[in-house]
């Protein structure tokens, strides 16, 4: 990114970079809080938000060559914390740990991710404007005022690949669940990573690699039909109060930051201890712009300073060649694990290259291009039109609404409307077909927006909605 700066300076407790991003035109009205904690996906793991200091981190790998099937060696992933300082308005600060120095190359990954995450390409601040400008003139017509203050952003992960296997987890499950099945993914992660764990690697990986794809396989999506799967058995509950719900979900979150949390000592002995001479050389010698790999702090999600060891969300690579009975129980996924390694198998082997259907809708979302990605979807085992159209909601298509029992419940609740899952589609068109393109962002600003009765701070409100949303023992998607 040609307008990203610099600044190699080392702070006294631990080695960084920080990097600049500007903000550009959104610098107007962008807001860290509202863009980080506008959807669920912020709660999962690797994810962390700290409300006191305003600031994001998780760790970002420094190349997405880890999807590439070309490319057989995994890459570094360094701990990453974003802020957005009152000294640069129109700037992001995204503070790099366990390193000196970073390539040219290596920035503008990490940048791409950031940017991905937030939504700050130049489409994604249109689409934001457009849809801000829209929600304005219909809460002047409607005198509403609660039409306003949505930004228009909506939280994803750094890379498309990591939303589609949370879309997964969302489906058939309660949100504690999910939450759960997240830390899981992140903590194999750490494991499969760990040089010591030999043992473990011999008895994760299944050695004669199982569900290979047929040579004559020539199509970008596998046709592989999706299963009927059995309806779960909902069984009777008391509904719990709204106050109950809000310190169940805090406390969940507050246990899942534990699970991330190490020593003081540990954090700063291993950067100090691991961190490779040679990319002060390299700095030296040819400047900020120049630096290797390997000369890279390899510690994966290492945060100094809050003394966080947060493993990175798994790879592609780190997932394929995994057993399926073992990633199940390892991860409390269910029959979730054999469809997440299939679709890194997928990707591994190039029969789904993401790259070029995430770069195929970067210049807009339209229609056309919607239907054609979502046949294709429709083709991955275990993607029914609800994980289809979480995951195109990611991509930024926003003209239609992720639908499931919690979407019934919503239109009887504000709109009065009597809904099934058989309607529900069509009747949440009828409401906010009028926002079209944009139907999604107004739906989860209506829903946002009705969820907090009283002031809350962005994350309170995303807790609380995510509380509310879950309520019921299970939701009931399409997930088929």
């Amino acid at each position: 990114m040609e307008n990203t700066k610099t600044d190699g300076k080392e702070e006294e407790e631990e080695e960084s970079v920080v990097l600049e991003i500007p903000l550009g035109d959104a610098a107007e009205t962008f807001n860290l809080e509202k863009a980080v904690c506008s959807h669920g996906l912020f709660m999962m793991s690797p994810n962390h938000w700290d409300p006191l200091s305003l600031t994001f981190s998780r760790p970002l790998r420094l190349s997405l060559s880890d999807s590439d099937p070309q490319v057989s060696t995994p890459t570094t992933s360094l701990f990453v914390s974003i802020s957005h300082p009152p000294h640069l308005p129109r700037s992001l600060s995204v503070r790099v740990y366990g390193t000196r120095c970073l390539s040219p190359k290596h920035q503008e990954s990490l940048v791409a991710q950031v940017v991905r995450m937030l939504r700050l390409s130049e489409t994604d601040e249109r689409n934001a404007r457009e849809f801000r400008k829209m929600a304005e003139e219909a809460a002047a017509e409607e005198t509403n005022s609660w039409l306003t203050g949505f930004g228009g952003r909506v939280f994803r992960s750094p890379t498309l690949f990591e939303d589609m296997v949370k879309c997964i987890l969302l489906c058939n499950c309660q949100w504690p669940r999910t939450l759960s099945m997240a830390r899981a993914l992140c903590e194999l992660q750490c494991e499969l990573q760990c040089k010591s764990s030999a043992v473990f690697v011999a008895q994760a990986v299944n050695a004669t690699v199982k569900n290979k794809c047929n040579d004559t396989a020539h199509n970008f999506i596998p046709n592989t039909p999706a299963d009927k799967e059995s309806k779960r058995n909902i069984r009777a509950s008391v509904s719990k109060n709204l106050a109950s719900k809000i310190v169940e979900t805090e406390t969940l979150l507050e246990a899942d930051a534990n699970l991330k949390t190490d020593s003081a000592h540990i954090g700063r002995e291993t950067l100090a201890s691991v961190q490779n001479d040679s990319c002060a050389r390299c700095s030296s010698r040819h400047g900020s712009d120049s630096c290797a790999p390997d000369s890279l702090q390899s510690q994966h999600g290492i945060q100094p300073g809050v003394n966080k060891i947060i493993c990175n969300f798994p790879s592609p690579r780190e997932l394929a060649n995994l057993d399926e009975s073992f990633l199940a129980k390892r991860c409390n996924l269910g029959y979730r694990a054999i469809r997440i390694i299939k679709l890194a198998q997928s990707i591994v082997e190039g029969r789904i290259p993401l790259r070029e259907v995430e770069e195929g809708c970067a210049n807009g979302a339209s229609s056309s291009c919607y239907n054609k990605l979502a046949d294709q979807f429709r083709q991955i085992d275990g993607f029914g039109p609800f994980t289809c159209a979480n995951v195109l909601m990611c991509m930024g298509f926003y003209h239609i609404i992720p639908t499931d029992s919690e979407t019934v419940r919503h239109l009887k609740q504000v709109h009065a409307k009597k809904s099934t899952i058989q309607t529900v589609q069509r009747d949440v068109e009828e409401i906010y077909g009028k926002y079209a393109p944009f139907q999604f962002l107004a739906y989860w600003m209506v829903v946002t927006k009705c969820r907090s009765k009283v002031q809350f701070t962005p994350m309170r409100t995303c807790i609380l909605l995510t509380a509310l949303e879950y309520e019921e023992d299970e939701r009931v998607p399409h997930c088929r």
